[in-house]
Parts: C-alpha cells; structure tokens; sequence
C-alpha cells in the first residue's frame, strides 16, 4: 500500500494526505459506468500523484484494449482519447511531475504488453503532450497557475477519422458554465444556446491535426 503521508511538512503546510488504493476504488464504483466510458472527462482538483486519475486511466485502457486491440491503430487512437479526458491539478509541482510520469507509466506498459516490438514512439510522443497539457500546477481554488495565470484545459475531440480538434478553456470560464452562475468577468468567456443554457467560448481555437501530431500545435 503507498504512503497516505510523504512528510508531517506537507501536511502542516498544504493538507497533503493520500487517499489509500481501496477507498479510490470504493468511490470510484460509485460511478463505474462513467470510469469505462472511454471519452468520460475527469478532472481531479487536487491530482496528488495521480491515485484516482491513475486508476480511471487503467479503468479506461482496459475498455479500450477490450473493444479496440486487435486494430493497433483504433487502439491508438482511443488510448489517445481516454488520455486526453483526463484532467488533474495540484498546488505542488514535484506532485504534478509524478503524476504525469505515473499515468504515462501506465499507457507505456500498456500499450507495450499489447504491441510489444511495434509500438510507435509518435503515439507515446503525443501521450506526454497530452499529459503536460492536461495535468497543471496551480490552485483550483483560486483557478490559477503557479505563475499566478488563470489556468487553461484544452478539450480534445477525434474527428474525421485520426484528426484531433483542440479548443483551450479558461477553468473559471468551464466552473462558471457548470454553476450556471457567470460573474460579469466571465461574460466575454460565456455564451447562451438557443435554449438559454450557458456554454463556455473557446479562448482559443487549433486547425485539426493528426493525433499522432498534437505536440506541433506549439
């Protein structure tokens, strides 16, 4: 079992305490359908180093290597997907680092124990950039960054076959359409359908590109 604890410090100094292996699964359960839907987006505020997102990873991969592992490339690209719905933020870096290395870890070793010597090392290329995009170092509390900027998710979405489209959201703008409750700030990051529900504006929108190509938008 991994330590709940890495330092009385820590705990003092940032509330850090590990949920343990067996009451992640617990919650988890709770809403087991959503962990195996493949495209379900998470996002864990205060990531840690990854317990829950690490175990919605492995949840997700073992849908996609039952529905999609006798196609290496549909087992691409839906690793690629359940990757990319995957979001965490933590107020310590060194927290944020090993959560990114541990749930790519756990797409290598997959995908490696699937494919063996014909793995491409584009697909595992742009599951690291997936993971420095979507898990950051910030505050979700003040939805901002270590720099002190707001904190930015893109959204993923396969179309057209491979091609992937990327649209980057402010989070303040995302909490703010799931509260239904925008604060004049936000008004220039909202808009209404025609059903009067609101729905964040991108503040930034990629041409579609390949998903083995994500890591050259920048």
């Amino acid at each position: 079992m991994a330590a709940q604890v890495k330092s009385k410090q820590r705990v003092e100094e940032h509330g850090e305490v590990f949920t343990n292996e067996r009451e992640v699964n617990a919650m988890l359960d709770m809403v087991k359908q959503e962990t195996e839907r493949i495209d379900s987006r998470f996002l864990e505020p205060a990531c840690g180093d990854g317990n829950f997102l690490s175990e919605v990873l492995r949840r997700k991969l073992a849908v996609v290597t039952e529905r999609y592992g006798k196609s290496q490339l549909e087992y691409e690209r839906y690793t690629f997907v359940a990757v990319s719905s995957i979001y965490g933020v933590d107020i310590l870096q060194d927290n944020v680092e090993e959560c990114r290395e541990r749930l790519y870890g756990i797409v290598k070793n997959a995908y490696e124990q699937q494919f063996k010597d014909d793995c491409r090392p584009e697909v595992l290329d742009s599951i690291r950039y997936l993971l420095a995009k979507n898990i950051l170092c910030g505050d979700a509390l003040t939805l901002t960054t270590n720099n002190g900027e707001p904190i930015v998710f893109p959204e993923w979405s396969l179309v057209m076959g491979s091609k992937v489209k990327r649209r980057d959201f402010t989070f303040a703008a995302l909490l703010n359409v799931s509260a239904e409750a925008p604060t004049f700030d936000m008004l220039d990051e909202i808009d209404q359908d025609e059903m009067g529900k609101i729905i964040p504006k991108p503040i930034k929108e990629y041409p579609m590109t390949s998903f083995l190509e994500v890591a050259k938008y920048e």
